[in-house]
């Protein structure tokens, strides 16, 4: 039971740090500057923010409900991670690892450019069209963190609401509260995502090191069936 509330609260770390990825943590930036351009109230800005999270945590939701509901639909799917998930799940995360630590690369993916010219003039829904688009919209970080991460995860645990929820409700976390400081003045914001994209830097590093680390584990246990704790 400890390991589910474990990998819960990794869902939602992993979604934190999707957030504030540079790539993402760009695009949100720009997503809220300009739904909130000539806004003058500040319940405006933080209801334009939460809807544009709220836009995001529904994408994530949505899809990693179809991923993992469609792969456990699929009888000769399901008993084959049932057998292999765990010997999958080594090479998976070192690979995952690896982009993390941009020791290997993928060019970007999906789409997203012209989203803010589609929902000019669109208000609340817009804003929240915004969400939508930009979270599929995925980087190498955040596709990484995703696919490479939280998919496997919550495939592991059988978890197609609660970990995808979880990883979209961290995605939100740091949009919301970049809308709250926003509200009070863009050198508050532009101060705190300086410091934001320093602890990036390092919290990626280290949770890519963990990620190679735990699929070395998983390899030489479930692969190689070595008994680590005897070493």
């Amino acid at each position: 039971m400890e390991s589910v509330y474990f990998a819960y609260f990794s869902a939602l770390w992993l979604g934190i740090l999707t957030s504030i990825s540079p790539c993402p943590l760009a695009t949100n930036i720009a997503a809220i500057t300009y739904i909130s351009k000539e806004v003058s109230e500040v319940k405006t800005v933080f209801i334009n923010a939460m809807l544009y999270a709220l836009g995001r945590t529904v994408t994530y939701l949505v899809v990693g409900v179809l991923i993992i509901a469609g792969i456990y639909s699929i009888p000769s799917v399901s008993l084959f991670l049932q057998r292999y998930m765990n010997i999958l799940l080594g090479p998976i995360l070192i690979i995952a690892g690896m982009l993390l630590l941009e020791m290997i690369n993928i060019g970007n993916f999906g789409f997203g450019s012209d989203a803010r010219k589609v929902a000019k003039g669109g208000g609340y829904w817009g804003s929240g069209f915004l969400g939508i688009i930009f979270a599929l919209s995925f980087c190498p970080i955040s596709a990484a963190l995703f696919f490479g991460s939280l998919i496997p995860l919550a495939a592991k645990y059988n978890s197609s609401i609660i970990m995808p929820s979880a990883y979209g409700a961290g995605t939100g976390l740091p949009v919301i509260l970049f809308a709250i400081l926003l509200s009070f003045g863009v050198s508050a914001a532009g101060r705190i995502f300086d410091k934001l994209y320093q602890f990036e830097k390092w919290a990626r590093k280290i949770t890519g090191a963990i990620f190679i680390l735990i699929g070395i584990y998983y390899i030489l246990t479930y692969i190689f069936e070595i008994d680590i704790s005897v070493i």
